[in-house]
């Protein structure tokens, strides 16, 4: 436990950004697997849509890297792109 009223306002204030960190990659991982498992082209774009504005969010709050991001963006996309092409 801590011993000083700084550490205890930092434990809690690292309890709470954990618990939206985990919130935030939840909401993208899911949304990233749903739409790389459409079998529809027009599924996966709509699909996409939501994956993309959960990395987003993602990235804004910090929680991944910007980079990070637009790299996980860029291969779903190349998934569902390649689904357009059967």
């Amino acid at each position: 436990m801590p011993n000083k009223a700084a550490a205890a306002k930092a434990l809690r204030q690292m309890k709470r950004r954990a618990a939206l960190n985990l919130d935030y990659k939840t909401k993208f991982r899911d949304a990233i697997k749903k739409a790389a498992k459409a079998t529809s082209f027009e599924e996966a774009k709509k699909l996409v849509v939501v994956a993309q504005k959960a990395l987003d969010k993602a990235a804004k709050h910090g929680t991944i890297k910007k980079n990070t991001a637009g790299r996980k963006l860029s291969r779903l996309m190349k998934k569902v792109n390649a689904l357009a092409k059967k």
